[in-house]
């Protein structure tokens, strides 16, 4: 098996910001109560005339470019997102055009906010068995278009945003050591769209329900989350032999700042060494991991051999963990 890791990484966020002074004109809620609750001060939300696939593309890009990659030499393209363009074509396939990446297989992954992680584990094997040498991921999400805007529960947790690895071939000891990606379906009606799928057809009904929003139960995301993200970070450093005080930052998904602290008191890790973006964009869903890997590569927070472990939860439920040690 060959060692893959990131040769090169690619962020982007829209340009309107949304404060939460902003949202208190919306819905009954103050900045105090959110940043008390959350810690999310701000979040960005996508122009009209902007989709996934869009955000997806300028991140790409810059992975690209990160990376010194020809669009022409991928080998396959991953996009974690449960917010595409269309329920078809795959926002993959989009990006496979307008990247010009004409060789490239192309497929889209669903594990919300986990989707970052699982995306690295799944196009990595690629690379691994030797099938694949260059593959994108790709977490990408506008959620401010299934947000329902009068739920002050939902509506103040999350942003739009995208971010972007080249994976390849790096050298021995290097890259994504190992990964650990669960679910718990038992708990899938906790984080859900009721409607617009199969199992309940779009209607005239349904809209006026407000069914094609996302409706959350937040206890019990929560009392998941800071058991299932601590949990995560545990097995992934169990299955790879390395301790906990050889890492030297964990990226988490940026839901909550109550669940992070949570998670850094359980692990016994300096709450300092998590990486945090969360008070700038919220929760971005599958983009959240590789946005706040991006910003901490781009402030020069990771070097080369450094171990460093990204975890992620989201709807499904589902958890995600992975550790690599810095191949650039």
């Amino acid at each position: 098996m060959k060692s893959f890791g990131i040769l090169g990484i690619g962020t982007y966020v829209p340009e309107k910001i949304m404060t939460n002074f902003d949202l208190e004109k919306i819905v009954d809620t103050s900045d105090a109560w959110i940043q008390k609750m959350t810690g999310i001060k701000e979040r960005r939300i996508a122009a009209e005339n902007e989709a996934t696939s869009d955000l997806a593309y300028n991140a790409a890009v810059k992975a690209l470019e990160s990376s010194n990659t020809k669009a022409e030499d991928l080998d396959l393209i991953v996009v974690a997102t449960m917010t595409p363009d269309y329920f078809t074509p795959s926002v993959s396939a989009i990006l496979q055009k307008r990247l010009g990446a004409h060789h490239a297989a192309a497929f889209d992954l669903g594990a919300a906010c986990s989707g970052f992680v699982y995306g690295l584990e799944a196009g990595g094997n690629f690379i691994a068995t030797g099938m694949y040498k260059k593959v994108l991921v790709i977490g990408a999400e506008v959620f401010s278009r299934i947000l329902d805007w009068e739920d002050r529960n939902t509506c103040v947790l999350f942003g739009d945003g995208a971010a972007a690895a080249v994976l390849g071939e790096v050298e021995e000891d290097y890259g994504i050591i190992g990964s650990h990606l669960g679910a718990d379906g038992d708990l899938d009606d906790v984080l859900v769209i009721p409607a617009g799928g199969s199992r309940t057809p779009s209607t005239h009904e349904t809209v006026d329900n407000r069914s094609h929003y996302l409706k959350m139960k937040g206890p019990e995301v929560f009392k998941f989350a800071v058991k299932a993200m601590p949990g995560a970070v545990e097995k992934v450093l169990a299955n790879t032999g390395i301790n906990i005080d050889e890492l030297e930052l964990i990226v988490p998904h940026q839901a909550n700042m109550r669940i992070i602290n949570s998670a850094a008191k359980r692990l016994g890790f300096p709450a300092e060494k998590f990486v945090i973006n969360l008070d700038k964009y919220g929760n971005t869903s599958a983009a959240s991991v590789g946005l706040a890997l991006g910003e901490a590569v781009e402030k020069g927070m990771i070097k080369k051999g450094d171990n460093i472990a990204l975890v992620g939860f989201g709807a499904g439920l589902t958890y995600a963990s992975c550790v690599m040690k810095w191949a650039y």
